[in-house]
């Protein structure tokens, strides 16, 4: 039986799961895949909301496989996937570009045309034998996804990377590698989705629009905003047990009822009317993982968390977007402060991150990079990045819905991710990483709720 995500895997006395020692195999030299036709040549200019989180996304996508009904046994899913991305690269076209610097010292896209890096695998294991993906792994999870030989930085990667894995009870996993400056998650999941609709024979539900220069900083630039992501804070060092002590990874399901038990903690004390999961939830996990790290409560402890503009710009961005439309919001408080004080406060703090993002806000974001170059700082920061609206189900290729998604590794020990789970969605999973015996207090914390 294919895991589902939140499924128990056997753990080992120190707490970490039992993996499989599996091996996985090129079956053919990587290659590169073109646009299957011309496509426009030249310098692709990137935004600044693109600027901010260059960074390198791994994701994978497993699938029952070419034994069931919808797919057939007569076709090979790494033949039909590579395919479909020839074509789908015409219409993403910067995809198959490279990134470069421009004279001005920013990240643009070189669109050569040469392609992205397609490889195919197999693995001497059955699927299910890999255990619970929706738990970052990068040892184990990170054979499943191809890192490019030598690429000393993000000039020396594509864009995009795939490999394909066939299992040998049939199923099979698409590994992603996907640099964060082309697309957020929004965009990201539009592009896969509309890669399987390609892979079916289907019209593209969404067409991408692919001017950026939409998100040009104004001439001349205007900081309207104090802008506290950026604000470096002294760093807290944790106690010298957690100092030593390995990072632990786990994953907590919240499902509806615990969730409605969140937010009517968080209204319950009458301090805030209607709260919304995402900030009961982010206001939660703020305050338990500032506890488990003992955090000293003169300290100031800082959330981040992404914002979709899409909506918020004035005009709103237009469908199909194709690159970063989040920005990101901030609270600061001292840790005291933050855990002396009821759910209701953090959930506030919360609330008042998502009310500041407006038209005015973002504009402003995007003009204080083109001033200063800044990049968020994450000392002392809570990261919390919310996959649990993506729809990472309609990645369908011809073999029906991925029967579980998931990241390959957490990008920073900072890092908190929401995923949706369960059948309908309703739950979701919390990711994330922390010493062993913050780890357990952590985990005390959610089983009080």
């Amino acid at each position: 039986m294919t895991p589902t995500p939140g499924d128990c895997v056997a753990s080992k006395p120190d707490g970490k799961p039992h993996r499989p020692q599996f091996l996985v195999k090129h079956t053919r030299e990587p290659t590169l895949v073109s646009p299957a036709e011309e496509t426009e040549k030249g310098l692709y200019f990137l935004s600044n909301l693109d600027q901010n989180i260059a960074v390198i996304v791994r994701t994978i996508y497993c699938f029952a496989g070419a034994g069931d009904d919808k797919g057939g046994k007569d076709r090979c899913p790494a033949e039909v996937i590579r395919s479909a991305l020839e074509k789908v690269l015409v219409r993403y076209y910067p995809l198959a570009g490279r990134l470069t610097i421009s004279p001005e010292g920013k990240l643009i896209v070189d669109c050569t045309g040469e392609g992205a890096i397609f490889v195919e695998a197999e693995a001497d294991c059955e699927l299910a034998e890999v255990g619970d993906i929706t738990k970052p792994d990068p040892e184990t999870l990170g054979k499943l996804v191809y890192e490019v030989p030598g690429a000393r930085n993000i000039l020396e990667m594509p864009p995009l990377v795939a490999q394909v894995t066939k299992f040998r009870c049939g199923g099979f996993a698409l590994g992603l590698c996907m640099n964060h400056c082309m697309f957020d998650g929004i965009g990201a999941m539009e592009f896969v989705n509309s890669w399987g609709e390609t892979a079916r024979g289907l019209p593209l539900t969404t067409q991408p629009f692919l001017d950026r220069t939409i998100l040009r900083s104004r001439e001349p630039p205007m900081i309207e905003s104090l802008h506290h992501e950026f604000m470096e804070i002294e760093d807290f060092k944790p106690s010298s047990f957690q100092e030593e002590e390995e990072m632990m990874y786990r994953s907590f399901c919240f499902d509806p009822d615990k969730l409605e038990r969140l937010k009517a903690n968080a209204t319950g004390d009458g301090a805030l009317g209607k709260v919304t999961t995402f900030e009961a939830l982010s206001g939660f996990v703020w305050q338990a993982r500032t506890k488990a790290l003992k955090v000293p409560p003169e300290h100031r402890a800082k959330l981040l968390f992404a914002v979709d503009g899409r909506r918020k710009f004035k005009p709103p961005l237009p469908n199909g977007y194709f690159g970063n439309g989040i920005v990101l919001t901030n609270s600061i408080c001292p840790a005291g402060e933050l855990l002396d004080r009821p759910l209701s406060h953090a959930v506030g703090l919360v609330q008042a991150s998502i009310e500041m993002v407006t038209d005015s806000y973002m504009r402003s974001a995007i003009d204080y990079f083109e001033v200063t170059r800044a990049r968020p700082s994450l000392a002392s920061t809570l990261l919390i990045t919310t996959w649990s609206r993506l729809s990472f189900h309609g990645a369908d290729f011809g073999w029906g819905q991925p029967v579980v998604s998931g990241p390959v590794v957490l990008p920073e020990k900072e890092v908190i991710l929401f995923l949706s789970h369960g059948k309908e969605r309703k739950s979701i999973n919390v990711l994330l990483g922390l010493p062993a015996q913050a780890m357990e207090i952590f985990e005390g914390l959610v089983m009080q709720i």
